[in-house]
């Protein structure tokens, strides 16, 4: 492989076609991926460009080890994993945010906040899929609680004892809704975020400004 290709890692799932969608109209992306749709690498060797095709919380790991040059990941993934990479846009799509949610129907409990909570029942049990980002928001404002981590069916938690509130990421607020769970709280908002190996940003830095630049205009 020549010293100047760049190696761009994208993420499976509903950023794909986004991401994809800004490259084609760059010009930097080719690939007629309904044709090709289980392909994991795709070439582009006369512009001197590799895509791989990742599982969205698997970019950043392919961005850190130098797998991959560049990388599209959001910013969720981000905060949970705490990866050694160099985060270089917002590209602006992708819009989530992290929340402390509660059964709608213990709200009054919660008046106080967390603390008011505390003060009151001494006991204080978060279950989330991000255990990283929990620990953060309770450790940034003092509170002792137990972090409780889940693969999935976060909202089942507080509805059935297994912990007071939730931390979880949401777009709509939906599914929130649907299960008599209200946000309390916004911990931080998530967009998809475009990243670079650190390594590869000081050594290949003029052939990735150029890319970086061409995505930033069509964003």
């Amino acid at each position: 492989m020549k010293e100047d290709m760049i190696t761009f890692a994208l993420p499976k799932g509903r950023l794909l076609p986004l991401v994809t969608g800004i490259l084609q109209e760059a010009g930097l992306f080719n690939v007629d991926m309904e044709k090709d749709g289980r392909r994991l690498i795709y070439m582009d060797e006369e512009k001197q460009l590799r895509y791989l095709i990742c599982r969205a919380a698997d970019v950043p790991t392919f961005v850190e080890y130098g797998a991959a040059d560049l990388g599209v990941a959001g910013k969720d993934v981000l905060l949970e994993q705490g990866k050694d990479i160099c985060e270089l846009a917002d590209l602006g799509f992708g819009k989530c945010k992290f929340v402390v949610a509660v059964p709608s129907s213990k709200l009054d409990l919660y008046r106080g906040g967390l603390s008011g909570y505390l003060s009151r029942f001494g006991q204080l049990r978060v279950a989330t899929k991000f255990p990283r980002v929990a620990e953060s928001y309770l450790r940034s404002r003092g509170l002792p609680g137990e972090v409780i981590k889940l693969s999935g069916n976060i909202e089942l938690a507080p509805l059935v004892g297994l912990a007071e509130v939730i931390i979880d990421l949401v777009s709509t607020g939906r599914t929130l809704s649907e299960n008599n769970l209200a946000a309390i709280d916004e911990i931080a908002g998530a967009t998809a975020r475009l990243v670079a190996n650190r390594v590869s940003y000081r050594v290949k830095y003029e052939r990735l400004r150029s890319f970086i630049e061409t995505v930033k205009k069509n964003r």
